[in-house]
């Protein structure tokens, strides 16, 4: 007798499951008319990956334990779960959604529609958030500041990077030559020195770049483009690196001090040539002569002795220099301009080496008048 009621018992409990599993097939069917879903692959391998879960975990809880049964209806509304989770689809690449407004910004990298334009400088954005971050630049806002050394940056990301300055976390290595990287980007563009790619290149001129970053700054010079002004004087700059520079002259700011006599400068590149100063460091030599220079602009110069080159001319008498300087000095005659003055008598000079010459008659130095009277 007592078999019997076991027997019944049992059977009522398979018809009330399957009722439930009916009923759970149902809303999915409602579903699947009503909502895009995943690509059929990928529901399968989700189902799979549920069906290998319920098989090899049984859950206690308490002294309670979930029946095959109830199992089965868990793995059941996990499904349902999934499916109605994940059911914006995208027709072109098959992406899927949890919500149709992720779909909507998905779909304009399909369509090159951007409806989020920066005002100051025309870049477009697929997302509101990414424009506000971006007007930071012109702004000029830093919200998120290093600890350690106060320094200010525009993205979280930046700071999180900026950080292993002082951890010294380089986690990212090239597999080829061993140097490490603090950013992952950097690594990739790392990479195309072995690779020898250079994907991005110039419509107008042909030059190719290795970065996208490199191309877009370059293009400034074929449009004109200046998107970076100074608030403070008005001019303009064509990157961004350049107006942070320019920023010190207001500022005062030297960020770059030598380790060996402490003087300051204001970009990094002129520390780096002034170290030569300590270290006796020329690394240009003229093939012609052998002689040595520790700026490359001073080299430049010095081959056009053995050339003869003279690229720059007066516009107003047509004479040619070897160097700017020479020119700039020369037109002080046309332009009548003396920017070097005397501080004891007010007497000015148009250059300073003349002035230099000119302080020996206060100093009572009879060289000098005799010099320049005879």
């Amino acid at each position: 007798m007592a078999k019997t009621k076991e027997l019944a018992k049992d059977t009522r409990n398979k018809i009330v499951d399957l009722h439930q599993a009916e009923k759970t097939e149902s809303a999915i069917g409602k579903q699947l008319k009503l909502m895009p879903l995943k690509e059929e692959s990928d529901m399968l391998t989700d189902m799979e990956e549920e069906d290998q879960y319920d098989k090899h975990h049984d859950f206690l809880t308490g002294d309670e334990s979930f029946t095959c049964s109830q199992t089965e209806n868990t793995s059941s509304r996990k499904i349902s779960q999934k499916m109605v989770t994940s059911y914006f689809a995208c027709f072109q690449c098959g992406k899927s959604f949890s919500q149709h407004e992720n779909l909507q910004v998905h779909l304009q990298l399909h369509t090159g529609e951007s409806p989020f334009t920066c005002q100051q400088c025309g870049n477009i954005f697929t997302q509101k958030g990414s424009l506000n971050r971006h007007m930071r630049i012109h702004i000029g806002e830093k919200p998120y500041t290093c600890p350690q050394c106060g320094k200010s940056f525009d993205q979280y990301g930046n700071l999180k990077v900026h950080m292993r300055v002082h951890t010294g976390e380089s986690p990212f290595t090239c597999q080829q030559c061993g140097k490490c990287f603090s950013r992952k980007g950097n690594l990739n563009y790392h990479m195309r020195v072995h690779t020898g790619e250079s994907p991005f290149t110039c419509q107008q001129c042909g030059i190719s770049f290795t970065v996208k970053g490199s191309l877009t700054r370059h293009m400034r010079i074929h449009t004109g483009e200046k998107p970076y002004t100074c608030p403070q004087c008005g001019e303009s700059f064509e990157q961004h690196g350049n107006l942070k520079v320019h920023m010190r002259i207001h500022t005062g700011e030297k960020p770059y001090t030598c380790p060996q006599c402490e003087k300051s400068f204001d970009q990094h590149w002129n520390l780096k040539v002034h170290m030569r100063v300590h270290t006796g460091e020329k690394p240009y030599k003229c093939t012609q002569c052998g002689k040595s220079f520790d700026r490359h602009g001073n080299f430049k110069a010095h081959v056009r002795v053995h050339t003869g080159e003279k690229p720059y001319t007066c516009t107003q008498c047509g004479k040619s220099f070897t160097q700017k300087g020479h020119l700039e000095v020369h037109m002080r005659i046309h332009t009548g301009e003396k920017p070097f003055t005397c501080q004891q008598c007010g007497k000015s000079f148009s250059r300073k080496e003349i002035l230099d010459k000119h302080k020996t008659i206060h100093t009572g130095e009879d060289e000098f008048r005799s010099t320049w009277t005879s």
